[in-house]
């Protein structure tokens, strides 16, 4: 299995300056390949490639095709593995762990026309937004549940958590991170990548192999709310997500539509709520959006 760090020689400079050995966060490609259709006629296609960091790759493949509605369900797989094998040098071995192919049960249906979009991501943002957000309508489930509310404590405490279960982030200081709370503020399950969207695929395919999506929880991000994220979010089924940076337009926008609470510049004991403010149990009466 790759490493998430690797090492390099820096020379530091200030009052003292000398070399030491810094670490950075690991930025590969990975591929993912389709083998899909009926069983007298099996297809394989490439259909992404995304700059991310090594580690938890089947989530992050996983979690990628589910919040793209490709899948529905873990039991629309067969299998999921790396495309290894043969008399290869270790050179190439290595290599084949950039590769990802998913198996795909013969009933799962695969458009691949339908989808739209060029599957080529970048670990700085992704080109992986949809042409509008009314082409979400046939994908995305209707607004989510009103049953539960986090209280402010909780949306302030979480980037603490969040960064202390951030080990690669400790070593290094350039990796994303998404992690899902209960509504008490308990850290449940986070991941980390370079890649904003490729942490949040890892969480939700992690989530997807045990079928396990937390009910009533809130989502943290590390930085930035971009469209993309709010849509995987949406196809997750959280209801609430909040952010340590801003959110774009285009995620407000799509937030009030489903009705998802959005948060953002949770930091320095303050935040802001873009949308869905009744999800968050404020301690004194505060307007709501309408």
């Amino acid at each position: 299995m790759k490493s998430s760090v690797q090492h390099t020689s820096i020379l530091k400079v200030g009052n003292d300056t000398h070399q030491e050995v810094d670490l950075l966060a690991v930025e590969e490609p990975m591929e993912i390949r389709l083998t899909y259709g009926p069983v007298d006629g099996r297809q394989q296609s490439s259909i992404s490639v995304t700059m991310r960091t090594p580690g938890h790759d089947f989530e992050l493949a996983l979690g990628f095709l589910f919040s793209e509605g490709i899948i529905q369900s873990y039991e629309d797989v067969i299998s999921i593995r790396y495309c290894r094998g043969g008399d290869q040098s270790e050179k190439q071995e290595a290599a084949k762990e950039n590769i990802v192919r998913v198996v795909l049960s013969p009933d799962t249906r695969l458009d691949l026309q339908r989808l739209q979009r060029n599957f080529y991501t970048t670990s700085s943002c992704g080109v992986c937004g949809k042409a509008s957000i009314e082409a979400l309508d046939t994908l995305c489930s209707p607004p989510r549940s009103d049953k539960f509310s986090v209280n402010v404590k909780a949306v302030h405490q979480a980037p603490a958590k969040l960064r202390a279960a951030q080990l690669v982030f400790n070593h290094t200081g350039g990796i994303h991170a998404a992690g899902l709370f209960d509504k008490d503020g308990k850290l449940l399950l986070w991941r980390e990548d370079v890649g904003r969207h490729n942490a949040l695929d890892k969480l939700l395919g992690t989530s997807l192999i045990g079928n396990k999506f937390p009910k009533d929880c809130f989502l943290l991000l590390s930085g930035r709310v971009s469209f993309e994220l709010v849509q995987k979010a949406l196809m997750g089924g959280i209801a609430m997500i909040a952010a340590v940076g801003a959110p774009s337009s285009l995620a407000v926008q799509l937030a009030h539509q489903y009705d998802i609470t959005l948060i953002g510049f949770v930091r320095d004991q303050k935040f802001n709520i873009y949308s869905g403010s009744h999800r968050v149990a404020l301690e004194e009466k505060t307007p709501t959006f309408t």
